[in-house]
């Protein structure tokens, strides 16, 4: 009886090892808090954070995010822009390095939008953070909500730093009937 004991002692210790350091050093649970994601990610839904990407090196263009605002608040955004990159939003239309992109996640929110513009015109080298410099410098992200008319980001803090950077949404778990398997947050299709 003690060796069944101890041994099922031993495999609960383990396991609970295991969770903590995927918890520490792999996986974050996060919930959303507001709209400046919307409608790719809506207020109240629960998303797994994959940390491992950051620190690899793994962090492009379209991909969400969640990094530490200040203190006591965390974000999620999306990357419009990554070090070395060059920014520029004229009349809502994104210009990276010189080069038109096309930013799908954006058509709902285009569809359905109160001002003439959600994004505006803007230039990464004015932003805080650029220090005038063309290109994002090193370790500096340009982060923007998909829900632009409501978003505080990059337009209103500056770039943020990598450091602030905790990891990649990798799928939204919650609510169940939003749960879907092949989830990508990066390149999601919105519908009316």
């Amino acid at each position: 009886m003690k060796k069944e004991t101890m041994e099922w002692l031993l495999s609960i210790g383990l396991a609970l090892l295991i969770v903590g350091l995927l918890y520490a050093f792999v996986i974050k649970p996060y919930n959303i808090k507001g709209d400046s994601m919307d409608p790719t990610l809506k207020d109240g839904e629960r998303v797994i954070v994959n940390k491992i990407g950051k620190t690899l090196g793994h962090l492009d263009n379209g991909n969400v995010i969640v990094f530490h605002a200040d203190e006591t608040n965390d974000y999620v955004k999306r990357i419009i822009g990554k070090p070395g990159d060059h920014v520029v939003y004229k009349n809502d239309q994104l210009y990276l390095n010189g080069k038109k992109v096309d930013e799908p996640y954006l058509d709902y929110n285009l569809k359905h939008k109160t001002y003439e513009q959600i994004t505006g015109s803007f230039d990464s080298k004015d932003l805080p953070g650029s220090n005038g410099q063309k290109q994002i410098p090193k370790d500096k992200y340009l982060v923007l909500g998909d829900n632009r008319e409501v978003s505080k980001d990059s337009r209103a803090f500056g770039l943020i730093d990598k450091d602030q950077i905790v990891g990649k949404v990798a799928f939204r778990f919650w609510p169940l009937s939003e749960f879907k398997i092949n989830f990508n947050p990066d390149h999601t299709d919105t519908q009316e």
